[in-house]
């Protein structure tokens, strides 16, 4: 009997004040997807939120809602069926080096590292091998050939020596663009991402031009990214959102935890301390 997990990614924020390319994913195993999507859904339906959750979106009126219906996603994530990761670079790691190419494909290279290494795939407990892997994107925007290319990196993952060790296979039809619309776990990791990516660029401070006070909608956003970072805590307490969530010791961690954030530091970089927050 084989297994198969079905992963749901997204980016946000290419250029942010203090951190930048910003990518999300969530991975739900096949035996527990139906319950997933039913239950997402439910509690939309719950909450009248009839249309697409997303973190524009997130307003003063709105706020209630949306805490309850983070607080029904964070209960599957601490129950551990939904991991979710997150990825992000700093603008303090200032690459040098980059070729011609790498600078053309930066959006893709980076996806194909998160799609690759942020879920520990090559520590997961396939124990019904072979395992399928299933990817679904949010809309890229990109050149079709561009996109298509990047698909065709995805799936030569399979021969990758961590994944055939783990028999770990990627089928063509299984890599496919698709609309947040209709899938409710984009919706809910556009949530996530969003208020992630809103604190680490300290959006939460910003006021609207010639005025000495927050927006309502900005005091909102803060709000739900606080409740959002205390779920966070009860998983792990004292989390740090800005750099990579450690692994105890334990590689194996890199699979088995429900949330982990990773910041992305390349090989080759010089340190712009200009480009780092000031501690707060």
């Amino acid at each position: 009997m084989s297994s198969e997990y079905i992963i749901y990614a997204d980016e946000s924020d290419r250029h942010g004040l203090y951190f930048s390319n910003f990518y999300g994913g969530v991975l739900v195993r096949s035996e527990h997807l139906d319950y997933v999507r039913q239950r997402l859904e439910a509690l939309k339906t719950d909450q009248y939120l009839r249309g697409e959750i997303k973190w524009s979106k997130v307003t003063a009126q709105y706020l209630s809602k949306y805490r309850t219906v983070i607080d029904g996603f964070f209960d599957l994530v601490a129950a551990d069926q939904i991991k979710v990761r997150i990825m992000f670079t700093q603008n303090a790691h200032v690459p040098v080096g980059l070729e011609e190419y790498q600078r053309e494909h930066g959006y893709h290279l980076l996806y194909y590292q998160f799609i690759k290494h942020a879920f520990g795939l090559q520590y997961c407990d396939s124990s019904h091998p072979p395992v399928y892997l299933r990817i679904y994107l949010d809309n890229m925007p990109h050149t079709r050939e561009k996109n298509e290319q990047f698909k065709g990196y995805l799936l030569g993952l399979q021969h990758s020596a961590e994944f055939r060790r783990k028999r770990i296979n990627i089928r063509r039809e299984d890599i496919t663009e698709v609309n947040s619309h209709d899938h409710v776990l984009l919706q809910f990791l556009d949530v996530v991402l969003g208020a992630m990516q809103f604190r680490l660029n300290n959006k939460h401070r910003q006021k609207p031009s010639g005025s000495n006070r927050r927006g309502k909608r900005t005091i909102a956003k803060e709000a739900l990214y606080k409740h959002i970072y205390g779920r966070i805590c009860q998983i792990y307490p004292n989390f740090n959102i800005g750099i990579s969530t450690g692994t105890q010791g334990n590689l194996a961690n890199r699979w088995n935890h429900p949330y982990r954030h990773w910041l992305f530091i390349p090989r080759n970089y010089r340190l712009d301390s200009s480009r780092t927050k000031r501690k707060e």
